[in-house]
C-alpha cells in the first residue's frame, strides 16, 4: 500500500481583514481575513514549518525532499536545502526544487504518489497583487507538506487509489521571472478551458482508481480562477455538500500550496474508509484520489489546520503594504546590516539551520550556541548534540528596542530559558511588544533575518506558545 503517511499545513499567524483595504483605498477588499507572512518570513521558512510539522507525527525518515513553490526566496539555488538543513536530515537525503509554477506542488505531490520511496514533498506560496486587485484581497500565503511512502516504513493514514493528469498549454496566468506581480487572461477564457479539462481529468482518476464520483466522500477543488473552479465542479456534476472548505474566506488561495494544504484539512475531518479527492486546476488540471485507513482514527496532527486558521492575530493593511515593500517608510535610524558570511555560514550549519546546540556529558549543561569547552568542570571537546528546534522555553527577561535595524520596529529581543537546559537571546515574533512578559512561553521557529547583498539570513527566532501543540 502506497499513500500519505503524515501530513501538515501551516498557517502563518496574522491576519488582514479584507474589509481594511475597503476603507484605506474606498474599493477592492471584501469579505473575510486573509493569512499574510510576517515580514520574516517566506516560503522557504513556511515550508520548514510545515515540513517539520508532518514529520513530527512519524518517525519515517524521507529519501528525498521536493519543494514546490511560485514564488522562490532564491532563483539558482536550491531552496530545498534551506529546508533539509533546518530540519537536520541526512547528507544522503536529496532535496529538490519543484520551482516557478503554481502547478508544481499538486505535481510534485502526484509524482511522489506514483512514484517509489519514501518522499517528503513540501508546497509553499507567498502570493500578492496590486493594491485594491482582486488577487491582493483573494490571494493567502502558507505552506503543507506530505510524507509520502509504503507502508512497509509506517502505518498509511490515506491509500492512493489513482489520479490523472491533463496539460494545457495555455497563457491563462503568467509572471515574468522579473514581475512582481501574476496576471490573468480574462476569466471566461480560463472557465472554457481549465473546466473541461478539469472534468476529463476527473474522469480519468475516477476510471483509474474503479470508483465512481458517488464514492467520493471529501473533494476538494484548487485553482486561481473562481469561475473555472465553480464551472470544473458543475462539470464534475458532484454534489456540492462534499466540498471540503475552501479556505478562501479565512486563509485566502495559497496558490502552489493550495491542494495539498485542502488535503490535509480533509484528512482531518476524513474517517477511516472515506474516500478523498484533490483536483487542482492549473495549466491543465491533477487529479488524486485517495481513501483513508484505518490508521487515520489514532492520528493526532501536532497543530491541526483548523486550530492554526482559528488562532490567527490581526495585522493592519498599512503595516501589510510595508511588509510587501508596496510603500516605503521611514527606515531605522541605524546603517543596515552587512551580509552574512557563506563561509561562517557553512562551518556552524547545525546551529544556523538546526538549531542544535552541545550537551556535556559529564554535567549535561546544555551550551548554546554550541561550545567545545565546558562550563562546568571544564572538560574539553566531550559534548553531545542538543537539538533545540522542538524545546519550549521560557522567557526571564527581554528588552524592546526601538532604535535596532528590523524591517518591522520595534525588536524585542529575549533571553530564554528551555525546558531541560539551556539559555539563548532570541528575538520573538509574531507577538506585539505590549504583550511581551517574563514566564511566557515560547517555542523556536525558524525565520529569515534580514536580506543583504540578496543574501539572506536564515536563524531561529521564538515565538509565544499560544496552544500547547499535541505530542506525537
Amino acid at each position: 500500500m502506497r499513500g500519505v503517511i503524515s501530513a501538515a499545513g501551516y498557517v502563518p499567524y496574522h491576519r488582514l481583514d479584507r474589509s481594511e483595504i475597503t476603507a484605506f483605498f474606498g474599493s477592492g477588499g471584501g469579505t473575510g481575513t486573509r493569512a499574510v507572512a510576517s515580514y520574516d518570513e517566506d516560503t522557504t521558512t513556511m515550508g520548514q514549518a510545515a515540513a517539520d510539522l508532518a514529520l513530527r507525527s512519524t518517525h519515517v525518515e524521507p529519501e528525498a525532499l521536493w519543494f514546490a513553490t511560485s514564488a522562490p526566496a532564491y532563483l539558482e539555488k536550491t531552496n530545498a536545502a534551506a529546508i533539509h538543513a533546518a530540519l537536520r536530515l541526512d547528507p544522503t537525503v536529496g532535496a529538490l526544487d519543484f520551482g516557478g509554477a503554481v502547478r508544481s506542488g499538486i505535481g510534485a505531490l502526484r509524482t511522489a504518489l506514483a512514484g517509489r520511496g519514501s518522499t517528503l514533498v513540501v508546497a509553499a506560496d507567498t502570493r500578492d497583487g496590486l493594491p485594491t486587485g482582486a488577487d491582493e484581497a483573494a490571494a493567502g500565503d502558507g505552506a503543507a507538506a506530505a510524507l509520502v511512502g509504503d507502508d512497509s516504513a509506517a502505518p498509511v493514514l490515506a491509500e492512493y487509489l489513482g489520479g490523472a493528469s491533463r496539460t494545457l498549454e495555455v497563457t491563462e496566468r503568467w509572471r515574468t521571472p522579473e514581475g512582481t506581480r501574476s496576471r490573468n487572461w480574462e476569466e471566461r477564457f480560463g472557465t472554457h478551458v481549465l473546466g473541461p479539462a478539469a472534468a476529463d481529468a476527473w474522469r480519468a482518476a475516477l476510471a483509474n482508481s474503479g470508483l465512481d464520483g458517488a464514492d467520493v466522500d471529501h473533494l476538494a477543488l484548487a485553482g486561481l480562477n473562481s469561475r473555472a473552479v465553480a464551472s470544473a465542479l458543475k462539470a464534475i456534476g458532484v454534489s456540492a455538500g462534499i466540498l471540503v472548505d475552501s479556505l478562501l474566506d479565512t486563509v485566502g488561495n495559497t496558490a502552489a500550496a493550495h491542494p495539498a494544504l485542502l488535503l490535509c484539512s480533509a484528512l482531518e475531518q476524513a474517517s477511516p474508509g472515506e474516500t478523498v479527492a484533490v483536483v487542482a486546476l492549473v495549466d491543465g488540471a491533477e487529479a488524486v484520489i485517495l481513501r483513508a485507513t484505518d490508521a487515520l482514527a489514532d492520528h493526532r496532527p501536532v497543530a491541526p489546520v483548523s486550530e492554526q486558521v482559528a488562532a490567527g492575530g490581526s495585522v493592519s493593511y498599512g503595516r501589510f503594504l510595508t511588509w510587501r515593500n508596496m510603500v516605503d517608510v521611514e527606515p531605522p535610524n541605524r546603517p543596515p546590516p552587512n551580509r552574512p558570511s557563506s563561509s561562517a555560514a557553512h562551518r556552524r550549519a547545525d546551529w544556523k539551520y538546526g538549531f542544535t546546540g552541545s550537551r556535556d556529558r559529564p554535567s549535561q549543561m546544555v551550551h548554546l550556541p554550541p561550545a567545545r569547552v565546558s562550563e562546568k568542570g571544564g572538560a574539553v571537546d566531550d559534548m553531545d548534540p542538543a537539538p533545540m528546534a522542538h524545546a519550549t522555553g521560557t522567557v526571564a527577561s527581554f528588552t524592546v528596542d526601538r532604535l535596532a535595524y528590523s524591517p518591522s520596529p520595534p525588536t524585542v529581543f529575549a533571553i530564554v530559558d528551555f525546558d531541560g537546559g539551556g539559555r539563548a537571546p532570541l528575538e520573538l515574533t509574531d507577538v506585539d511588544a505590549g504583550e511581551v512578559h517574563a514566564g511566557m512561553r515560547v517555542v523556536p521557529t525558524f525565520r529569515r533575518l534580514y536580506t543583504a547583498d540578496d543574501i539572506h539570513n536564515y536563524f531561529w527566532k521564538a515565538r509565544p506558545v499560544r496552544s500547547e501543540p499535541a505530542v506525537p
